[in-house]
C-alpha cells in the first residue's frame, strides 16, 4: 500500500517502537500522523519534540491524542486502579467487557471515538497490550477474594473484592478489545493494521532467569505470553475476515532497545527512587516471624538515586550492568526498533520481511486438503443412500450450532417436502408455503418431534403460537428465567433459532431461492472455466434441493461467513 497522501495513527506513538516507526514512515510522505500515547503528556511530549525535529512540515501535520484503548471513552482518562474503587464505573467496566457486544458498548469505547475521529487508512499498534492486560494481575485478585473469604470479610466487601476478580480477567478483556478494534476498523474505513506483538519473555523459554519474585518463570509472566498468544490467533482470524483490514503482526522475540543513554535521577514508576540512610544500628534479628511491610524504619536521606542507565522505553531503565546481562549472547539478547519499524513500513508497501506472524500462520497451518474435498462427495452420496435405506431424513441434530443452522435445514427441508424441485419453488405463493409447511407440522408426528427435541422451537403462521420442548437454543440463557414476550424479540428468535412458519418467512425463502437460480442462470452456457463453483450443474439444474448446499449459500450471502483464505 501506497503511504503517501495516506492518514496514519499510530498506538502508542510516544513509546520507543512507536517512536521509531514514526520517524520511518515521514519520509513516505503520510498525510497525517496521530499520536497516541496513554497519557496527555506523552502524545504532546511525543508531538512537540518531531515538530522540532521536522520544522518544515505543516503545523497540524503530528496531532497528539490520549487515552486508554481498552477501556471506555469516558474513562480514558483515569486510572483502572481508581475506577475499580468506584462500585457504579466497576460494574460499567465490567458491563463492557463480559455483555454482548452491542453498539452502545461499541460507540462509547475510547477506540471507537478515536477511529471515527481520525478515520485513519493505517493503523499502527504499537502499545503493549499483553503487559497491559495480563499485568492487572489476576493471581493478586484471586488472593484478595481468598483473603475476604478467610477472614469472613462482609457481603459488601466480598462482592466489591469478587468483582475487580472478575475485571481482571484476561480472555474476555481480549477478546472484546478485538471485537472492538473489528468493528471500529471496518467502520472508519482502515486499509492496513499492523501489530506489534510480543511473546511475552523476550524470546526466551519457560528458563527465563528474568522474572518476578514468585516461581520461576512467573505465572504473571506466562499470562503475559497467554495473552500475547491469543491476541495473535484473534488477529489471525482478524486476517481471515472478509471485510476486515489487512491485518499484519510484527513479534520481535528480544529485548527492544534503546532510547537514550545517559547519567540522571533513575525513575521507578514514573517516580525517582529515594535514598535511605542505611543505618547499620537499625539492623533487625530474624526470629519467628518476618513483617513485609514495616512503614519508615529507614530515614530518607533527602536526595534521590543517580547514575549511569539505558532506557530502553517500556521495557524499563536498566543499569550498565543489568543491560550487559540481559542483552549478552545465550540471554534474551536485543532488537533495535529501528529494526522494527523497518520491517513495519516495508510490509505496510507490500513487501514481504518474513517477520509477518499472521502470514507466517497461513502459511504454517494445515489447509483443507484435496482429498478431503474428494471424498466428502462420496461422504455426501453414503448418507443419501444410507437416507434411503432406513427412511429418515438427517437434517439437523443441533450440535454443530449456531441454532440458525437447525432453524434454517429444517426450513428448507419443510418446503422441500410441498416442492421437491427447486426451480418450482419461486412459482409458489408465500402464503401456500406457510399453509403446506404448518399442515406437514401437524401431520407428520415424527419430524415435530425430532425438531423440538433438539431444541428448535416451531412459530405457527399466526406467529403467536409457539410449540417448543422442554429446553430451547433461543433465546440463549442469559441469567434470567423470564424474558418479555415483544414483536421485536419474537422477529429476533424466529431469525436465530426458531423454524418459522409464517407468511413474511416464506416471502424470505422464495427470494433466497430465486437469488440462487439467478446467479447460476447468469453463468453463461459456453463459460466452462474454473471461474464458477455454483452453476446449474451445482444445484443440479434445480431438480432437487440439497439442504446443506442452500443453507451453505445463505450463511456465504446473508451471513457474510465466506472463507477468504485456504
Amino acid at each position: 500500500m501506497d503511504i503517501t497522501n495516506k492518514t496514519v495513527l499510530v498506538l502508542g506513538g510516544w513509546g520507543l517502537v512507536g517512536n521509531a516507526v514514526i520517524r520511518r514512515l515521514i519520509p513516505e510522505k503520510p498525510k497525517q500522523i496521530i499520536i497516541h500515547s496513554l497519557k496527555k503528556e506523552e502524545a504532546y511530549e511525543a508531538v512537540d519534540n518531531f515538530k522540532k525535529h521536522y520544522p518544515n512540515l505543516p503545523s497540524d501535520y503530528f496531532i497528539p491524542y490520549w487515552g486508554n484503548i481498552f477501556i471506555r471513552d469516558e474513562f480514558k482518562d483515569e486510572e483502572r486502579s481508581l475506577l475499580l474503587q468506584d462500585p457504579t464505573k466497576r460494574r460499567t467496566i465490567i458491563s463492557d467487557i463480559m455483555d454482548e457486544l452491542d453498539d452502545e458498548i461499541l460507540k462509547k469505547s475510547m477506540v471507537y471515538v478515536m477511529l471515527s475521529k481520525f478515520k485513519p487508512d493505517i493503523l499502527i499498534d504499537c502499545v503493549n497490550s499483553a503487559t497491559g492486560i495480563a499485568y492487572q494481575d489476576i493471581y493478586a485478585a484471586y488472593r484478595d477474594v481468598k483473603k475476604t473469604i478467610d477472614k469472613k470479610g462482609s457481603y459488601d466487601d466480598l462482592v466489591a473484592i469478587t468483582e475487580k476478580l472478575i475485571a481482571a480477567l484476561y480472555v474476555p478483556q481480549i477478546i472484546r478489545h478485538v471485537q472492538i478494534m473489528y468493528s471500529s476498523m471496518k467502520e472508519a474505513g482502515t486499509h492496513i493494521y499492523v501489530k506489534i506483538g510480543t511473546s511475552g519473555t523476550g524470546g526466551m523459554g519457560l528458563n527465563i532467569p528474568y522474572t518476578h519474585s514468585e516461581e520461576k518463570p512467573s505465572r504473571v509472566l506466562l499470562s503475559k505470553s497467554c495473552v500475547a498468544g491469543a491476541h495473535t490467533l484473534l488477529l489471525f482470524l482478524m486476517g481471515r475476515t472478509p471485510d476486515a483490514p489487512i491485518t499484519k503482526e510484527i513479534k520481535p522475540t528480544g529485548a527492544i532497545a534503546w532510547k537514550r543513554i545517559g547519567y540522571g535521577e533513575i525513575l521507578k514508576k514514573g517516580k525517582a527512587i529515594e535514598l535511605l540512610k542505611a543505618d547499620l544500628s537499625k539492623a533487625i534479628e530474624l526470629k519467628d516471624t518476618l513483617k513485609l511491610k514495616v512503614g519508615e524504619i529507614l530515614e530518607k536521606k533527602g536526595e534521590n538515586l543517580k547514575s549511569v542507565f539505558i532506557d530502553t522505553g517500556e521495557n524499563g531503565t536498566f543499569s550498565r550492568g543489568e543491560f550487559e546481562a540481559i542483552t549478552a549472547h545465550g540471554q534474551m539478547q536485543y532488537v533495535t526498533p529501528e529494526e522494527i519499524a523497518e520491517d513495519v513500513v516495508f510490509e505496510i508497501m507490500g513487501g514481504n520481511t518474513g517477520h509477518d506472524i499472521i502470514n507466517a500462520l497461513d502459511n504454517a497451518t494445515m489447509e483443507p486438503t484435496y482429498r478431503a474435498g474428494f471424498l466428502q462427495h462420496r461422504a455426501v452420496k453414503k448418507l443419501e443412500e444410507l437416507e434411503k435405506q432406513y427412511n429418515v431424513d438427517s437434517v439437523a441434530f443441533e450440535l454443530l450450532g449456531p441454532p440458525r443452522l437447525s432453524k434454517l435445514l429444517f426450513e428448507i427441508h419443510l418446503i422441500r417436502k410441498v416442492v421437491p424441485n427447486m426451480k418450482d419453488i419461486p412459482t409458489q405463493t408465500p402464503e401456500y408455503l406457510s399453509e403446506q409447511t404448518f399442515n406437514i407440522i401437524k401431520t407428520d408426528d415424527k419430524l415435530r418431534s425430532e425438531i423440538v427435541s433438539i431444541g428448535i422451537p416451531i412459530l405457527f403462521p399466526d406467529g403467536k403460537t409457539l410449540l417448543r420442548g422442554n429446553d430451547i437454543k433461543i433465546p440463549p440463557y442469559r441469567g434470567d428465567d423470564e424474558l418479555p414476550i415483544t414483536s421485536e424479540n419474537i422477529n429476533k428468535w424466529a431469525n436465530d433459532g426458531w423454524v418459522d412458519l409464517r407468511v413474511e418467512n416464506m416471502k424470505t425463502w422464495i427470494t433466497r431461492i430465486k437469488n440462487i437460480m439467478d446467479e447460476a442462470n447468469s453463468i453463461p452456457e459456453d463459460d466452462t472455466s474454473s471461474s464458477h463453483v455454483r452453476t446449474k450443474d451445482y444445484w443440479n439444474n434445480f431438480e432437487k434441493i440439497d439442504l446443506g448446499k442452500v443453507v451453505s449459500w445463505i450463511f456465504i450471502h446473508e451471513e457474510k461467513g465466506r472463507r477468504m483464505k485456504a
